[in-house]
Parts: structure tokens; sequence; C-alpha cells
């Protein structure tokens, strides 16, 4: 079985529009993926925000975990100390809270798949030392 894969922002918004220049080789990817694709609160409230107004994207981000194809992961006090922690370790970067909340996510799940357009997760590590690997 597959690990879990962590599913960021900019992977999200592409996948729902159609528009968007990666959505072709994202949506490929993820009809690819054969394990559990796990995601954040603020990961999913940051893709809503830039799908914008239009509703039958939203609707589509929103369908996904309906349908049961993504699991929505909560935020737990501990979870929030180490995101503080991460955002403090990178904010030359700088790391905004939804990466960081990945970051978290990847530790706790001892998962280092993630499925991203976003570069700077070249230079995060899992426990300081594990880096991640990039889809698609």
């Amino acid at each position: 079985m597959a690990a879990e894969l962590l599913l960021d922002t900019g992977a999200f918004v592409a996948l729902v529009t159609p528009t968007e220049k990666q959505h072709a080789a994202c949506v490929a990817f993820l009809q690819s993926w054969r394990g559990t694709v796990v995601t954040t609160e603020a990961v999913l409230t940051e893709t809503l925000y830039l799908v914008g107004s239009r509703w039958s994207w939203q609707q589509s981000c929103l369908m996904f975990f309906l349908r049961g194809a993504f699991t929505l992961m909560p935020q737990t006090p501990s979870t929030l100390e180490r995101i503080t922690a991460l955002m403090d370790k990178y904010q030359d970067v700088p790391m905004d809270f939804a990466d960081a909340t990945l970051v978290a996510l990847g530790e706790e799940l001892e998962t280092n798949q993630i499925f991203t357009l976003d570069r700077d997760f070249s230079t995060y590590r899992l426990n300081n030392k594990t880096p991640f690997q990039i889809f698609p």
C-alpha cells in the first residue's frame, strides 16, 4: 500500500481549475495515485479562497472530501506548537501557515510524499532531516 500523500494548495487549485496551466498534469497524477490523500483545513481554506467566488470550483473542492477521495486532518495543540517551531525555523523562506501544517502532518503520519507545485518543499525537511518527495 502507498503511504499517505500530502495535498498542497497549488496542486489542489490546479485540480479544480481547468484554466490553470498545470491542470492536466495534476489530474493525470491524481488519477494514477493509489494511496490515501490527506490535507489540512488551512490548505482547504487557502484553496477555496484562491479558486475565487465561482461556486462550481468551490463545490468541486468540497466534493473531494464529501466523496471520501481526500481526508481532512485536524490540528491539535501539540501540532500547533510544532507549526510555530517550523515557521520560526523557516522564517527566511518564509514558510506560511498552510505549508507548516503539511510539514507537521507529514511528520505525524511519517510520510514525505507531497502533491504540490510549491518548490519551497524542496527546502523543508521532516524532523529536520528527511526531504520531501515532490509530485507531480
